[in-house]
Order: C-alpha cells, then structure tokens, then sequence
C-alpha cells in the first residue's frame, strides 16, 4: 500500500509504530543513505541487523522492504523506525537539534546523494587505482568477485556455465544453515543474488553477447530448480529467478543468432529434457517449447518430435506438448499436414479451438458446429468451463448466421452460468427478444438463476436490476445479506432514491463491525463509513454512532482519537 509520509502514523498498526518509534529513539537506524532521489536504505539494529529500502515519490511511502522474517502486516516496526528517522525533523523527535541564532537562517547543506558521490569518484580515480581496488576487493569480498566475474566474463576466453554454476553454488551454501536447508529469509537474499546475476545477463542480452547470457540463465535454471528441493520458498523468491532466466532465454531464440548459439541453445533443451533435469516443474515442456523455436535440420525435428512422444504429466502438459508438435508441423510439413495432426488430436482444446476458428473463418458453419458441440459432449463432466467455452462459440457462429433463436439461446445459457464473458451476453439478448417480451423473458432469468445451484448468486441478479433500474428489488436485494463492502458498492445506485434506507444499512453493519473488531486500522474503517452517512446527509445519526461508541468502549484510546477526526 502507498503511504502518505507526513500521514504515515493513520496508516500503521498502532504496536508497530510504538515499537519502531522504540528502536528509532534508541539510535538502532545506522547507515541511512539516500540511493538515488527519493530511495533510502538504511540498517536497523534489532535480533540481527536488517536492511530497510524505502521509496518516496510525491510525499508518499510507495515502495518499502524489509530482510527481516516479519510476515504479520504489511509494514515492520525496522520500516517504521527508518520512517521515524527519516520525519525526525518535522516531529520534532530530534531534541538536540541546535537552533539557529536570532537574525540567522539555517540552511543545511544539501546532501549528495550516493550515485552523485560515486559518480564524482569516479571522475576522480585514477585507472590504476580503480584497477587496485577491484584486484583487492576481488580478493577480500567473495561477493564482488563474482559480480565482476560476471559482469566482464565475455572478454574470458574460459567462460562456460561452469563458472556461473560455482558462484550460484557459493550462494546457495552461504544461504544455507547447517543442515542445509535455506529458510524464507535465506530464500529472499538468495532471491537478490540471483537477480543481480540475471542483471547481468540482461545486460550481455542488450550488448549481443549472447553466449554469456545463454551460460548465466541456464546456470540459474538448473541451480535454482535443485534449490527449491531443499528450500522455503513461499515467496516465490527463487522460482521467480528460474521464470525470468527462462523468459530470457526465450528473448534470445527470437533473435538473429549465429549458428554456434542456435546451436548451443537448442542442444542444452534436447539434454535437459533427456536428463529430466525439470521434470516435476512447467520448465520441463518450457525447453521444447524454446527448440521448437530454433529448429532448423530435419535430424532436429524427428529429435523433438520423440522427445514429445515421452511427454507426461498433466492435462495441461501433455496438451502443450500436443500443440508444440502441430506449430512444428505446421511450420515444417505445411497446412495440409498440419490439419490432419490437428483432427487426429481434436479433444486438446487449444487445437479444437484452432480448429473451429479455422472452420469459421472458411464459412464451414456445420463444422464449426459440430467441433464445438462435440467439445461441449466432451469437456462437459471434467472441465465444465471449457465446455461453457465451447457455448461460447456456439454463439459466435450463430451469430455469423444471424441465427436469432440460438443467439438467444447460447446467450441466456452463458449469462446464467455467468461465463467470464468475451462479450456482453445480457446486451445480445436485449438486442434480440422482442421488447413485448423482454420483462417476462428477465423474469425467467432471474428465476432460473435463483434455482440453478440452491445458491442466490446475488451479484448477478443485481447486475439485472441495476441495468433494469429495478431500484426497489436491488434494495431488497442487499438487505437480505447486507455487510459494509456489499452497501458501499451499490450505494451510489439507490442513494438517490433510497438514501435514509442505505443510512440505517450502515448505522447496523457499522456497529456489528465495532463489536467484532479492534486496532486502528478497523476504527479508520468504521469512521470512514460514518463519513459516508454525513454525506449521505444524516449528520445527526453520524453523531448518534459517535456518542454511541463513545460510551460503549470508553477505553479504546485509538478509536476515540479516529472520532475526534471525523
């Protein structure tokens, strides 16, 4: 969530901002460095020292991290301590501050930021010495060295994955505790390590080399996937490492490349499909799926095409599997070839799809009915949404035939089911029954969709009344499961005709949320909604529920500071 800075306490858990403003007046914010305009980070002293980030555009927090395990809230109480030192000034925490002599204005001295700092060294240095203190560096600091390594590993004539392969290993060891597991924390520093790596290898990417790029994503591919075996990683730390490296991969086969990175690339997808070294994980198929790009000798394509006949795992899988070999085809063989793999594999959906825009398209109307009639047969017990897509196309080839009764017909079907539609099923109707008809023809829906599943689907039926402008039934409506969300959202349609119903609507839902929930944030939520009855203009019941909670929970100190705001 963004955070306004001069309003940052409105938006924080009281305990927290106790607790950060705790350890900021005890000094444990060390090393406070602006970045780069409006990006702070700095050290807190806590259980161990944890590095807080911070960014701040336009007067607000729009950005802020923290290394500590904390995964209670949204913000930590180190993020708050920083916040504190960073507002110290305009709270007037900093009681030592000297103040400037009568008749004088105190103007500090504009501090540099720490990309100028680096910047005006860098003019500075000489090349001996930076080449000095990147030989010593490169000794002393592991991490460094394998930067440098990487960042310059294209004028090395030695460079092979290997090299990239020793220094994920080294990170993964120095994440890993002594039974060699790397617990959530560990897996966010193994996170930044390897996305500064794949830096890198964008970088290589943007200047051609590509054979750097191509050893540093296949190095963190294979490295990463063995990683999750023995790693938490419930923050997608490291799969979201393996997920971009693929994608660059995937970059790079699109491009003009040499025969000896063509090459290089599909080779390592043909081996590491063999030796499985993905299997369990959706990079297994991801592999073809980048060769199939590369393809170019006949030897290559019978190669693939035996590595899709071992193709196993889910539905999904083996239906990507089915579509790789059709567009491999398709490119290689012809139409002719293409099609008849495509008929011979019709119940993947992805290619009865193709299949049935392709029938379309030629104004083969029977087959494209018979396709999707057949899909709907098909899918309807295992896969019922993609039996309703099938629906879906049922109608768009009716309506290609201007076929108003199966207009009607797909599209009352689909808006009952409340298809996540492509199109506006309640608009086709309306367009299609005759305006004598249209209110009992509503009605029947309404009805129908009341029994369909023993379930009211309340937002549905009120999607009717709202386009109808049934204001009194969409009353109704709400009344019967009323909750502060569910009135907030429909208020701005019956406030104009039913605005002291929607005041009593909150004054209940306000007061059973009250009795349900305490902290800070709760009571800005409830005076938020109070707000809301003022506008609605019943500022006398608004204060009614002040004075109410006022007497109900005379001890909630946080709650009567949120009233005195309203």
């Amino acid at each position: 969530m963004q955070i306004p800075l001069n309003q940052f306490e409105q938006y924080i858990d009281e305990t927290i901002l106790k607790r950060g403003l705790q350890y900021f007046k005890k000094g444990h914010v060390h090393e406070s460095e602006e970045i780069g305009p409006g990006e702070y980070e700095a050290i807190v002293e806590g259980t161990e020292n944890y590095t807080v980030q911070l960014t701040v555009k336009n007067g607000k927090i729009t950005e802020h991290v923290c290394d500590c395990p904390y995964d209670m809230g949204p913000v930590c109480k180190h993020v708050v301590a920083v916040i504190y030192y960073l507002q110290q000034d305009e709270l007037e925490l900093n009681k030592k501050a000297k103040r400037a002599k009568i008749g004088q204005t105190a103007k500090p001295a504009e501090r540099k930021t720490v990309a100028q700092r680096i910047e005006e060294l860098l003019d500075k240095a000489t090349h001996d010495e930076l080449k000095q203190f990147i030989r010593e560096m490169a000794t002393q600091n592991a991490q460094f060295r394998n930067l440098f390594l990487s960042s310059f590993a294209q004028h090395n004539s030695d460079e092979s994955k290997e090299l990239y392969v020793k220094q994920l290993k080294s990170i993964l060891k120095t994440a890993s505790d002594r039974y060699g597991f790397i617990d959530w924390s560990a897996a966010r520093l193994v996170g930044d390590a390897v996305d500064n790596l794949l830096e890198v290898a964008q970088k290589q990417i943007s200047n051609r080399n590509y054979k750097s790029a191509v050893f540093i994503c296949t190095a963190v591919m294979e490295q990463m996937t063995e990683a999750l075996e023995y790693s938490d990683d419930s923050n997608s730390d490291i799969s979201e490492g393996i997920s971009t490296a693929y994608e660059m991969l995937y970059t790079i086969a699109k491009e003009q490349l040499s025969e000896e990175i063509r090459k290089l690339i599909i080779e390592y997808c043909f081996t590491s499909f063999d030796k499985q070294i993905y299997s369990g994980w959706e990079w297994n198929i991801g592999v073809l799926r980048l060769a199939s790009l590369l393809l170019k000798t006949e030897e290559e394509t019978e190669r693939i095409f035996k590595q899709i006949e071992k193709v196993q795992g889910s539905y999904f899988v083996r239906e990507e599997a089915q579509c790789i070999k059709y567009d491999i085809i398709l490119k290689t063989k012809g139409e002719s070839a293409a099609e008849k793999y495509l008929e011979q594999n019709i119940t993947n959906s992805n290619l009865r799809r193709e299949a049935i825009q392709k029938a379309l398209e030629k104004k083969n109307y029977e087959k494209a009915v018979s396709l999707a009639k057949d899909g709907v047969k098909y899918d309807m017990k295992d896969r019922p949404g993609v039996a309703m897509e099938w629906y879906d196309w049922l109608l768009k080839i009716a309506q290609a035939q201007n076929d108003s009764e199966r207009i009607i017909e797909y599209a009352r079907l689909l808006f009952i089911d409340n298809f996540k539609k492509e199109q506006d099923y309640y608009k086709i109707l309306k367009q299609h029954v005759k305006p004598e008809e249209w209110v009992a023809f509503v009605e029947s829906i309404i009805k129908d969709i009341t029994t369909k599943n023993g379930w009211l689907d309340t937002d549905l039926i009120a999607s009717i009344f709202i386009k109808e402008e049934w204001w009194d039934r969409l009353l109704e409506l709400v009344k019967k499961s009323p909750d502060l969300n569910t009135i907030e959202y429909y208020e701005k349609y019956l406030s104009k005709h039913f605005a002291g119903e929607i005041v009593e609507l909150y004054t209940n839902c306000i007061l059973e949320y009250m009795e349900k929930n305490m902290g800070r944030n709760h009571y800005q939520n409830a005076c938020r909604y109070i707000r809301k009855i003022m506008k609605l203009g019943a500022r006398d019941k608004a204060n009614e529920i002040i004075s109410f909670l006022r007497a109900e929970y005379p001890k909630r100190k946080a709650l009567m500071e949120e009233l005195n705001k309203v």
